[in-house]
């Protein structure tokens, strides 16, 4: 049955196709082989989740979960964590509908419906959000589901409501900021929030652990007396979430109508915007830049000096920077507290604080790296310029480690005033954490943009694990350094050079 033209229906079928093309090249990049080898990958990761579900509510399940105030309170707690990520990753997503679509020339200059398209669009954020948020939840949801009745299955329909409301909040967000500071500034200021949203409650949450209770686990906030003598009563609206969640039909119903109601409205509301929005943000790409000329004479450096400070630059300018790389940031402020509660004590907080530096700086360097070395828009001109090129890949490395320094630094000195030992530890730990992440982006390095950026984890499966595996070895023998676990430190930081070794045998063979 075809469908007419620039219909809902016939958009909706558009934009799946597109998303299930870009899904499966970016999986299996064109390979049955990889396709297959994915899905057992993926089988493996289920199981493995699945056993780890298993060991958190097992125990709590098998004896019945009541609608008492300690089993709410842990319930909406948990949900709140889960949801404000998810509205983290929608208030991105809206915001590339009106920035990261190279498509919105053609459709807007056709006589298709440009409402139209908004509102299959907005869907989609929605969808993809649930999408995600259901496979991460998935392992508890059964594993409740398993123990204490199939009415903890109403928890997929919770996820449905969180996720439209997010999105509907996503989109108010958005067009608020757009009427707010403008199309220039909204795409920076929504990142920032996005950051800040997704990071906020669990860093807050953290925060409160680590104050009243001495504990780094969020957990421990949700089990408190204090929280749950504070709560509300049993019957306060503020509990429907976690009612519905335990198979509560009327919750669940109530929360259904409530947010797909609000995303209908806000879909309502913005749609006919979104053509001249979109034109806005679309034309920033071509203005001119309006920079005035700088006071500093011209100096002459060496080249490598010039290309850290364009790669700098580059990394200054790159329009989505904030929100691949702030939310990391962002977690080491709980790490940071810890310490500064801890100033003086014994080293029972460095064992906690270590592992989370050491991961940090193998993730961000990860990250940069791959802008760095892969992502360079001007490849060209790059590999024409009359530079080596082993001066320009030592300078991109220069440039990276730099900027992962100038991230640690403060956190390291303040760890020096309490135990220089425990400092140099971290930072010993923390090198090699970011220069094996980085050593494997140079390895695996490819050709690619810079907007590919949300796609480099899924470019290569063999670059993407062994950075992961080196980054946890690593942190793991930082963990048992700090802790005093003496000969036993080898272990995981033999694993972490064998995984480097593997990494560099497997990696693609260059001229």
């Amino acid at each position: 049955m075809s469908l007419a033209p620039a219909s809902l229906p016939w958009f909706a079928r558009h934009e799946l196709t597109l998303a299930w093309r870009e899904l499966v090249a970016m999986m299996t990049g064109g390979s049955r082989k990889r396709g297959f080898g994915l899905v057992v990958f993926l089988g493996i990761v289920a199981v493995v989740l699945h056993l780890l579900a298993y060991g958190l509510v097992a125990r709590w399940a098998r004896g019945g979960i009541g609608s008492d105030a300690q089993s709410l309170v842990m319930l909406t707690g948990t949900g709140l964590l889960f949801w404000t990520v998810m509205l983290s990753q929608a208030l991105e997503a809206v915001t590339r509908i009106y920035y990261g679509r190279s498509d919105l020339d053609l459709i807007l200059s056709s006589p298709a419906s440009s409402q139209r398209l908004f509102a299959v669009r907005t869907g989609a954020v929605a969808l993809s959000s649930v999408a995600l948020t259901a496979l991460l939840a998935s392992p508890l949801i059964n594993m409740l589901a398993l123990f204490d009745g199939q009415r903890w299955l109403a928890a997929y329909g919770v996820v449905i409501a969180m996720a439209a409301i997010s999105t509907a909040l996503s989109v108010g967000i958005t067009m608020a900021l757009f009427k707010l500071v403008g199309p220039r500034q909204t795409r920076f200021i929504s990142q920032i929030v996005a950051a800040v949203i997704g990071a906020g409650f669990v860093i807050g949450v953290q925060g409160a652990a680590i104050l009243y209770y001495g504990d780094y686990s969020r957990l421990a906030v949700f089990q408190s007396d204090a929280v749950i003598n504070a709560a509300p009563g049993l019957d306060s609206p503020i509990w429907l979430p976690a009612k519905a969640a335990m198979g509560d039909m009327t919750a669940l119903l109530v929360m259904l109508g409530i947010a797909l109601g609000a995303l209908v409205l806000a879909i309502a509301i913005s749609a006919s915007s979104y053509a001249r929005l979109a034109i806005s943000a679309a034309g920033l790409n071509h203005i001119a830049s309006q920079r005035k000329p700088s006071a500093r004479a011209f100096r002459s450096a060496s080249q490598r000096h010039v290309l850290r400070l364009k790669e700098w630059r580059l990394l200054q300018r790159d329009p989505w920077l904030l929100s691949q790389t702030l939310m990391q940031i962002l977690y080491l402020a709980p790490p940071a507290l810890l310490l500064w509660l801890n100033f003086g004590s014994d080293a029972g907080a460095f064992v906690v604080v270590v592992p989370v530096l050491v991961m940090a700086a193998g993730q961000l360097a990860g990250g940069l790296a791959w802008l760095a070395i892969s992502g360079e828009d001007a490849h060209d001109l790059v590999v024409t310029a009359p530079v080596a090129p082993r001066t320009v890949l030592i300078a991109k490395i220069e440039a990276v480690l730099t900027v992962i320094a100038v991230v640690l630094t403060p956190l390291l000195l303040l760890m020096a005033l309490s135990s220089p030992g425990m400092a140099l530890v971290t930072a010993i730990f923390a090198t090699l954490s970011a220069g094996s992440a980085t050593a494997i982006q140079l390895w695996f390095r490819v050709v690619a943009k810079r907007s590919m950026f949300r796609r480099r984890q899924v470019a290569s499966r063999a670059a993407t694990l062994s950075e992961a595996f080196a980054s946890i070895m690593w942190a793991g023998t930082g963990a048992l350094v700090a802790g005093g676990g003496g000969w036993l430190a080898l272990a995981p930081a033999t694993i972490a050079l064998l995984v480097l070794v593997v990494a560099k045998l497997i990696s693609p063979r260059r001229a």
